[in-house]
């Protein structure tokens, strides 16, 4: 029988000063709750989130992942038995999980489970640099945990412990929810505590035995601050799974990923680079510096930037060059075709080795409608032309600079268009009186 999972994820949030659930805020482009959820499906056959009243944003967002509320925040403990009605016949184990803990990894969760064949009950741990109020997990000579103690009721023995309760907890589902239901409120805050289930696993006799991982992985998210610092540690995470699978970063600490980032070998990203959600960038490509992409595809040996902007819906094909301050959006530039400095192109399609002049731009938006512009193969745009959309522009034409395009240029044609330049004699500065 699989395992299956519990994320809490009810929680307000109060510290994030936010009208948004806690879990919802975002980590390299997707909600934290996603990455969990991420980690979470090789390893758990059901998952159930508990949710508060009202967050139908987050319950949109961990579908199709069964639901469970808890209408009222009465602790930990409470909001881990909301889920019994959908897994109390689950025959399997069952792991409680939170959601403001996204940065744990799939490897963490196997051992977690793998720790069951020695023990009944397991739950995860951490030796954080600054131990600070964090409970402390008291153990025996034979390494299994003896019991929690929470900072306020530790003495100084104790308190010297450098191993830390994370809150995650594995056992079998009927001994969990016999657990659970047993937990009390007699506590300062009047809650129901999940970590209550050691102490109630041990007065029956049971192994309890912790799993040491990584803080990075499992220091929870309460407060900008913290959101910050998991951004930081994810960011490390993705650059160098990418350094290591082949691509150069000259300023690792400045490049931005995003969680979906897709980099070939041999790529090459300069300092200062942002990539959004939905990026794939083909091998031996190169991104200059302050280059800022999403939703794009980069073929091949292309070269963007520095200080290009591709939008969502465009392609640059292989050896096609985007140079500085060009914003490309759902654009296809064809293979070895030029958009080199100063030009915007939007909803067109440009064709293989154009040449796109500087200034450049695409009138695609009437005010109502988006219109295309279509740019065949090897034709030359002169710089600072417009192209009023929707207009089509020849294979191998040649339009003037500064030309104003609104009709049909046939392959292999040149087209001006722009006003008669008209010369006054002695109408210069020279022929003005101060």
């Amino acid at each position: 029988m699989s395992a299956a999972a519990i994320i809490l994820a009810a929680g307000l949030g109060t510290r994030m000063r936010s009208t948004r659930p806690k879990v919802m805020h975002p980590l390299a482009g997707r909600p934290m709750i996603r990455h969990l959820l991420a980690a979470c499906q090789p390893r758990f056959g059901r998952i159930v989130v508990v949710v508060g009243p009202d967050m139908p944003e987050l319950e949109a967002a961990v579908a199709p992942h069964d639901v469970a509320v808890q209408r009222e925040r009465l602790g930990t403990g409470h909001a881990a038995l909301q889920a019994m009605s959908q897994l109390g016949g689950h025959a399997g184990d069952v792991a409680v999980l939170y959601g403001d803990n996204p940065l744990v990894t799939e490897a963490t969760l196997g051992r977690l489970l793998a720790a069951r064949g020695e023990a009944d009950l397991v739950l995860l741990a951490m030796r954080p640099a600054d131990p600070g109020r964090y409970g402390r997990v008291v153990t025996a000579a034979d390494g299994m945990v003896e019991r929690i103690v929470e900072w306020a009721d530790a003495d100084d023995g104790e308190r010297a412990i450098g191993l830390c309760n994370a809150g995650v907890v594995c056992a079998a589902s009927a001994d969990l929810f016999r657990w659970l239901s047993a937990v009390t409120n007699d506590n300062a805050k009047g809650e129901y505590y999940l970590t209550d289930v050691v102490a109630l696993a041990r007065a029956e006799g049971m192994r309890v035995r912790a799993v040491e991982a990584p803080e990075t992985e499992l220091r929870g998210i309460n407060s900008r601050a913290e959101l910050a610092a998991a951004e930081a540690e994810l960011q490390s995470r993705l650059r160098l799974a990418a350094m290591d699978a082949g691509v150069t970063m000259t300023a690792p600490e400045t490049v931005f990923l995003c969680h979906d980032t897709r980099l070939g070998p041999d790529v090459v990203v300069e300092p200062h680079v942002v990539f959004g959600p939905g990026v794939t960038v083909e091998e031996g490509a190169v991104i200059r510096a302050f280059s800022h992409l999403e939703g794009c595809a980069v073929k091949r040996e292309a070269i963007i930037g520095p200080y290009a902007r591709l939008r969502p819906g465009t392609v640059v094909e292989a050896r096609a060059h985007v140079g500085n301050f060009v914003e490309l959006k759902a654009t296809t530039l064809g293979e070895g075709a030029k958009a080199n400095h100063l030009a915007y192109l939007g909803d067109a399609s440009i064709g293989a080795g154009a040449n796109i002049g500087a200034g450049t731009i695409t009138c695609n938006y009437d005010g109502v409608h988006k219109h295309r512009t279509d740019i065949g193969g090897g034709a030359f745009i002169g710089s600072n032309t417009a192209l009023v959309a929707p207009v089509k522009v020849g294979a191998r034409a040649l339009v003037g600079a500064g030309s104003v395009i609104t009709r049909d240029v046939p392959d292999d044609a040149l087209a001006i268009a722009r006003g008669q330049q008209s010369v006054k004699p002695g109408r210069g500065f020279k022929g003005k009186k101060g």
